[in-house]
C-alpha cells in the first residue's frame, strides 16, 4: 500500500528550491520589452582608453578582418548554417581603432563604393557647375595608410572545459553544469612602404555558458502527483567576447609598437605608466600559465618526500565482525620524474576481530605513486606496491610453527593499492586524503584459513608530505 508523504514537507522543499533559484537570474527576468540602448562595452575598453597619448596618430587601413574558422554553431536538432562567431569583425576593429585615440582608420573594406561615390560627385559637378570632372581641385585626394592591419578570428575551440554537479533525493533534484569555449585573434601590422610585417599580436577570450536547474517530483497523495521544475541558463554573448579580444589586441599592438620604437608617445616618460607596467606583468604571468589560465609550476614537487599518514583500518576476512582501529605511518620517497614517485612507508595499524583479538601489527611497504596532474595545486594520485606485515606481540590466534622466532604466519606478505587526492598548500607542503586496501598473499592474517579469498584490510587516511631538494627554475 502506498504511504502518503507529507504534503507540507513537499511544498516546503519546492519553496526552498524556488527561493535559492531566485537568488540568481530570477531577480533579472525580462518581464517586459526592453528599449534600444547604447551597446554594452567590454572591460578591455577602459584599459584601451587609459593608454597614454600618441606622439602622432597613425593612418591605418583595414581591408578584411573576418572569421577564418569556418565553424558553425553547434546544434542538437540538426545542421545549423549560423556561424559560431560574428562575421562583422572588420567593423568592430575599425571602431576600436577610431576610439583608441592612436589611429586614423580609413575606409578600405568597401573601397569600390567610395570610389564610385567620388566619381558621381565629379560627374555632377562637371554637369551642373561647368567644371572639368578631371580637374584635381574638385575633390581632395584620398588618405593613404602608413600601415595595414591584417589577420582575423583564427580559432574557435568548443568544450575546452566542461563540468557540473547535481544531487537528487526523495523526488527533489538540483543540478548545474557549465561549458567554456574560446576564441583566438591574431592581428599583424604591415608597413605600406616596404611590406614588412612590423608586429604580430595574439589574444584569446573564453566564452562561458552555464545552466542551473531544479525540480520536484513526488506523490503527495494516492494518484495525486506534484511536479515542478525551474532553472536558468547564461550564455556569454560571443559578439562581446570578440569585441573584448579585439580591444585587447589593439592595446597589445600599441604597447608592443612603443616598446619596439615603431611609434612614439607624446610623453616618453609614460612608458613607466600603470598601463605599461600592468601589461608587462601580465605578459610575464602568461609564460607561467597553461591554455586554461592555470599557473604552471614545473618544479611543484621536490626530489625528496618526507611525510606521515594517520587514519583508520578495518579488517575484512574470515570473521564476520570487526571494528575500526587507528593507523599511522611515516613515509620517505624520491621522485623518479614529475609523475612517478618511489615511496617507502613504515608504520603500524590496529586490528580488532570481535572476541578474537584487539592488537596491532607493524608493516613496511614499497610502492610506486603516480601523480596525475603534477603541476596543479589539486591533483588525484594512485599508488601500487607490496610489503609485509610483522606480527609478534600477542595476537592470540597465530600459532608458531617453531618454538622461537618468527614463523611464516608472523611475516605476512601483501600487495596494496591507494587512491587519493592531494592539495599543494605551497611549493613544499602537500595535504592529502586517500583510501587504500591491503590484500594478503595468504589466508593466515586472522589465524583461520577459510573461504575462497584471502584476508584483507582497508582504511581511510589523512596525510601530510613535505617536498625537499627542489630544482632551481631558470
Amino acid at each position: 500500500m502506498l504511504q502518503k508523504p507529507n504534503l507540507l514537507s513537499s511544498v516546503v522543499v519546492l519553496v526552498l528550491v524556488l527561493f535559492f533559484m531566485a537568488c540568481s537570474s530570477y531577480m533579472h527576468q525580462p518581464l517586459q520589452p526592453r528599449r534600444a540602448v547604447l551597446g554594452q562595452e567590454s572591460p578591455a575598453k577602459r584599459l584601451l582608453l587609459d593608454l597614454p597619448k600618441p606622439q602622432e596618430k597613425i593612418v591605418t587601413a583595414v581591408y578584411k578582418f573576418r572569421d577564418q574558422t569556418g565553424q558553425y554553431k553547434p546544434s542538437e536538432t540538426g545542421a545549423s548554417w549560423s556561424t559560431a562567431v560574428t562575421q562583422g569583425a572588420t567593423t568592430i576593429l575599425i571602431r576600436t581603432l577610431e576610439e583608441s585615440g592612436w589611429f586614423i582608420p580609413i575606409e578600405r573594406e568597401n573601397m569600390a563604393n567610395l570610389l564610385n561615390e567620388r566619381k558621381i560627385i565629379r560627374t555632377s559637378r562637371a554637369q551642373y557647375e561647368g567644371k572639368d570632372q578631371n580637374t584635381e581641385a574638385l575633390l581632395p585626394p584620398l588618405l593613404f595608410a602608413g600601415i595595414i592591419l591584417e589577420g582575423g578570428i583564427i580559432s574557435y575551440e568548443t568544450n575546452i572545459l566542461t563540468g557540473g554537479a547535481g544531487i537528487r533525493y526523495f523526488g527533489a533534484d538540483l543540478s548545474g553544469q557549465y561549458r567554456e569555449d574560446r576564441i583566438s585573434i591574431y592581428i599583424r601590422a604591415v608597413s605600406t612602404a616596404n611590406g614588412k610585417v612590423l608586429k604580430t599580436v595574439y589574444t584569446t577570450k573564453s566564452i562561458l555558458s552555464q545552466e542551473v536547474s531544479a525540480g520536484l517530483f513526488r506523490y503527495v497523495q494516492t494518484k495525486r502527483l506534484l511536479e515542478a521544475e525551474t532553472g536558468f541558463t547564461f550564455n556569454e554573448p560571443s559578439e562581446i567576447c570578440v569585441t573584448e579580444a579585439i580591444e585587447k589586441a589593439v592595446e597589445s599592438m600599441i604597447i608592443e609598437g612603443v616598446n619596439d620604437k615603431l611609434w612614439g608617445l607624446q610623453n616618453p616618460k609614460d612608458t613607466a605608466s600603470v598601463a605599461f607596467t600592468n601589461y608587462e606583468a601580465e605578459k610575464r604571468i602568461n609564460y607561467e600559465t597553461d591554455p586554461l589560465g592555470r599557473k604552471i609550476d614545473k618544479n611543484n614537487r621536490g626530489k625528496l618526500t618526507l611525510g606521515f599518514n594517520a587514519g583508520s583500518n578495518l579488517y575484512s576476512g574470515d570473521f564476520a565482525t570487526s571494528y575500526l582501529r587507528p593507523k599511522g605511518s611515516l613515509l620517505v620517497g624520491t621522485a623518479l620524474n614529475p609523475y612517478l614517485h618511489l615511496d617507502l612507508e613504515l608504520g603500524y595499524r590496529g586490528l580488532m576481530v570481535l572476541q578474537k583479538v584487539d592488537d596491532y601489527v607493524y608493516f613496511g611497504d614499497v610502492s610506486l605513486r603516480y601523480v596525475f596532474l603534477p603541476f596543479e595545486k589539486l591533483t588525484p594520485f594512485c599508488s601500487l606496491g607490496a610489503g609485509f606485515d610483522v606480527n609478534r606481540f600477542g595476537l592470540g590466534f597465530n600459532q608458531k610453527l617453531s618454538g622461537v622466532g618468527l614463523s611464516e604466519r608472523d611475516l605476512l606478505p601483501k600487495i596494496n593499492g591507494v587512491f587519493g587526492l592531494e592539495y599543494m598548500v605551497n611549493n613544499r607542503l602537500g595535504l592529502s586524503v586517500s583510501c587504500g586496501t591491503n590484500y594478503y598473499l595468504n589466508d593466515y592474517f586472522d589465524g583461520t584459513k577459510a573461504g575462497k579469498y584471502n584476508d584483507f584490510s582497508w582504511g581511510i587516511s589523512l596525510g601530510m608530505k613535505v617536498y625537499l631538494m627542489k630544482k632551481k627554475q631558470k
